[in-house]
Parts: C-alpha cells; sequence; structure tokens
C-alpha cells in the first residue's frame, strides 16, 4: 500500500496543478456534489463529467444523477475487481439512488 490510497484499481497520477483552486471555481451545486462524493474526484474531472452528461441531458438535476449513477459504476467495479462480485456494493449499486438534492 502507497500512501493513504489502500487498495485500489482506479488510476492514481501525479498531477502539476492546484486541485482547490479549481474546486473553488466550481458551480455551488458541483462543489456541494463533490463534497459528498464517495470517491476522490478531481475537480476538473467532476467538471467535465458533469458538462458532457448537461449536453447529453440537457437538465442540471439529470446530469446531477447521472454523476451519481457515473460514481455508482465506478465504485461498484472496484469493489467487484478487489472484493470479487459477493461484495455487497456489486450486487446492488444501480438499486440505490442518493438523496435527492
Amino acid at each position: 500500500m502507497r500512501g493513504n490510497r489502500g487498495k485500489t484499481n482506479l488510476k492514481l497520477k501525479r498531477r502539476n496543478e492546484d486541485p482547490m483552486r479549481e474546486y473553488d471555481r466550481l458551480p455551488a451545486d458541483l462543489r456541494a456534489w463533490l463534497a459528498s462524493a464517495v470517491l476522490p474526484w478531481r475537480p476538473r474531472s467532476v467538471r467535465a463529467a458533469f458538462e458532457r452528461a448537461l449536453a447529453r441531458t440537457k437538465d442540471h438535476s439529470r446530469a446531477l444523477e447521472e454523476l451519481d449513477q457515473l460514481q455508482d459504476s465506478l465504485v461498484a467495479k472496484d469493489a467487484r475487481d478487489i472484493w470479487g462480485p459477493a461484495y455487497p456494493y456489486t450486487s446492488h449499486a444501480s438499486e440505490r439512488s442518493r438523496p435527492s438534492r
């Protein structure tokens, strides 16, 4: 185990950027989503995923729901790879939903 990241198959990269400045530039609702996120998202990644979802859905709240679904699928994939298909998060990820904002 390197640092405090634990065991994960998700991409790990060093970056030359200021994540706090990028976080401060996010709209308030994206900052709120990021603050309650399960994964350690980069502000730039959240903005890009949100903009793609918004372009697809044309609806702000639906785009936030797509971020939830994206995060659930990433967590389920990582959990399945690390703990196996019987781990609870992998079998019920699509059934859960986050509280409405």
